[in-house]
């Protein structure tokens, strides 16, 4: 499983009848996602404090598109990068993500 941040807003304004379109696709070409032990500091590092966010629990085998382990920044982590719209079908549970109370995140213990 790898796992996509995005708002609840977001994620309630994406059509349930078609594929998911992260904001990134079509400035970026990608969508950005990360592996469970990647998100906590992913999620510190980029939405420090935030109350409106959701994990999109991707099934990257259910995937049509091509997926990259990537580092465009430098470094030894490679990040996994969605280069398309995720079907629907990959998508197999959206989980409430809310930070600590110093704002920083830690997987929800409730998940997979």
């Amino acid at each position: 499983m790898i796992f996509h941040i995005a708002t609840l807003t977001e994620w309630e304004h994406a059509p349930d009848t078609e594929p998911y379109q992260a904001a990134s696709l079509p400035t970026e070409g990608f969508i950005h996602c990360s592996t469970r032990e990647q998100i906590p500091a992913v999620a510190s590092r980029f939405y420090h404090g935030r109350t409106d966010l959701v994990l999109i629990r991707i099934n990257e085998a259910h995937l049509d598109v091509p997926l990259r382990f990537e580092n465009f920044e430098g470094g030894e982590e490679r990040y996994p990068h969605i280069y398309g719209p995720i079907p629907r079908s990959a998508i197999t549970g959206i989980l409430p993500f809310p930070p600590e109370e110093d704002g920083t995140f830690r997987f929800p213990e409730t998940s997979a």
